[in-house]
């Protein structure tokens, strides 16, 4: 089952007609620097809110992330809020998220207003649009914390990148209309973070300070103790004091943040014990919804490793090529770097222990015949047909409107239910001659995913396949069996984020000082 089909309830993505007459408690965490830690402490705040018996609610004006997930009435938010939805036991909403940025090159993101596209959008465009965005930010906020007790916002980046402060609506401008305390996160893993908390003090205005109630600092190794007299230094020299020092927690269980956060767990991922099934995930530069490997990483006799050229594709048990935002673009990035045709050879492999080469979406798009952007939804018009790695019989044409819905379906190769999410532009046929078969099959008939005859090569659109734990130890005892070990023949493994989000809250709370968050907030 999905992670996010166990629990649910309803909520509704109206705006209200008028601003309400006063705010409720609301606490924001902004960070010093990106991959801070802000989203993942948000989500514990949110879970100690909850469990201590208060209606809580998330919110991040703007997020720019190639994770996303799909709402129950079709939009499109960061995937960061969706968890955080989650440990407020909440369905996601697109009021948690009204401005989402897709990056789709390095100078242009996809806009995603109330969790529809509006267009693609460079820099300089963004910033002109940026005012009418902030009056859909607000009218979402209005809405959303009108119906729940107490509120926990994220920021974005740093609220001190003074090249960005003049038309913020994210940090500062946003705590400042949510009436919301802030509190302000160092990563002491990095290095340099009392440097980086007093910088940033020293960087805003007076009135952006006099919203700072303090500091946490996150991801400590050791004995917080030692920090005593760096702690008393800072608080000296900003007035403001520290609520508490979190400790860095390994294997979580929470979906990674951010595209840094994934990147050195793929580095960080060595070799578990015993024998295990080797997975080669395609470290697209373009990679979205990288999430979808969570629940197979977290099986004990299964490894995920990036791979970024034919050297280190090695002999994998299973090739996966993940979703992108700019699947063109990251297929002739492919041919460049000699992926390509590495793939494509294996995939012609006939052997009994060749690998078993998967495509999520873009991953499907990319397996196929060809892919086609007569509208320039991804492209640049440098580039509007692109030839596919041809290991399916199927070809894609992007198309100006987006799928964006929750799925339920089955993998005919097992015969067990998968559910998930579908976030695309393109259409995906079988090309003449046929020679693919339907894998993963919506109640009404229709093919969201395609395979070879033998099923060693197979796609499909929809993002969390791999969370439904049947099928994914299904799916790995068949890695298991082609190099030649026993299938273990049950779920060893299963995926969920709730005691996930129980252990965080846990952490959390022993590490901060709650009853002054508590004061705070003016909760009792």
């Amino acid at each position: 089952m999905h992670w996010f089909y166990e629990r649910k309830r309803d909520t509704a993505s109206t705006m209200p007609k008028h601003k309400p007459d006063r705010k409720i408690p609301a606490l924001m965490l902004q960070g010093t620097s990106s991959n801070a830690g802000k989203s993942v402490l948000t989500a514990a705040l949110c879970r100690i809110l909850l469990q201590d018996g208060y209606s809580v609610a998330p919110f991040k004006a703007q997020n720019m992330a190639l994770n996303s997930f799909v709402t129950p009435d079709g939009r499109e938010i960061g995937r960061a809020q969706a968890v955080q939805a989650a440990a407020c036991r909440l369905e996601p909403d697109a009021r948690m998220n009204p401005v989402l940025l897709k990056p789709s090159s390095d100078t242009g993101s996809q806009v995603i207003v109330m969790g529809h596209a509006v267009g693609n959008m460079r820099v300089k465009e963004y910033v002109s649009f940026k005012p009418e965005a902030f009056r859909t930010v607000q009218q979402a906020y209005d809405s959303l914390s009108a119906q729940h007790d107490v509120m926990v916002l994220e920021g974005a980046g740093s609220p001190a990148e003074i090249n960005l402060k003049a038309h913020d609506i994210v940090n500062m401008q946003m705590a400042r209309y949510a009436d919301a305390r802030v509190l302000l996160v160092g990563d002491i893993d990095r290095g340099g973070v009392f440097a980086s908390l007093v910088g940033t003090m020293e960087l805003l205005d007076p009135w952006e300070r006099d919203l700072v109630a303090g500091f946490v600092l996150n991801r400590f190794r050791g004995d917080a103790s030692l920090l005593d007299p760096a702690l008393e230094y800072t608080t000296r020299k900003t007035g403001k004091p520290f609520f508490g020092v979190v400790p860095h927690v390994t294997e979580l269980g929470l979906p990674e943040e951010d595209s840094v956060s994934f990147k050195e767990a793929m580095c960080r991922n060595m070799p578990k014990a015993g024998s295990c099934v080797d997975v080669a995930l395609i470290d697209l530069p373009h990679i979205a919804n990288f999430t979808d490997l969570d629940a197979l990483s977290g099986e004990p006799d299964v490894r995920v490793r990036g791979v970024r050229s034919p050297g280190e594709l090695g002999r994998p048990d299973c090739i996966l090529i993940p979703g992108s935002k700019n699947t063109l673009g990251d297929l002739e990035w492919l041919r460049r770097t000699g992926l390509a045709s590495a793939i494509e050879q294996m995939g012609r492999q006939s052997a009994e222990n060749a690998p078993e080469i998967v495509g999520i979406c873009g991953g499907l798009q990319m397996l196929g015949r060809s892919v086609e952007d007569p509208l320039q939804v991804e492209s640049d018009g440098r580039n509007d047909q692109t030839e596919g790695l041809g290991l399916l019989n199927v070809h894609t044409i992007m198309g100006p409107d987006k799928v964006l819905t929750r799925v339920e379906g089955t993998h005919t190769a097992f015969d067990l239910s998968v559910c998930g999410y579908e976030i695309h532009h393109g259409r995906t046929q079988v090309g003449e001659g046929g020679g693919v078969s339907p894998c993963v099959v919506l109640p009404d008939g229709t093919a969201a995913g395609y395979s070879t005859a033998d099923g060693r090569v197979w796609g499909t659109y929809m993002h969390g396949v791999f969370d439904a734990d049947e099928f994914r130890r299904a799916f790995v005892d068949r890695l298991r069996s082609r190099r030649g070990e026993a299938p273990l023949g049950r779920v060893v493994a299963p995926y969920s984020l709730d005691p996930a989000l129980d252990r965080l809250a846990a952490v959390v709370r022993e590490a901060l000082d709650m009853s002054a968050v508590y004061r705070l907030l003016g909760l009792s």
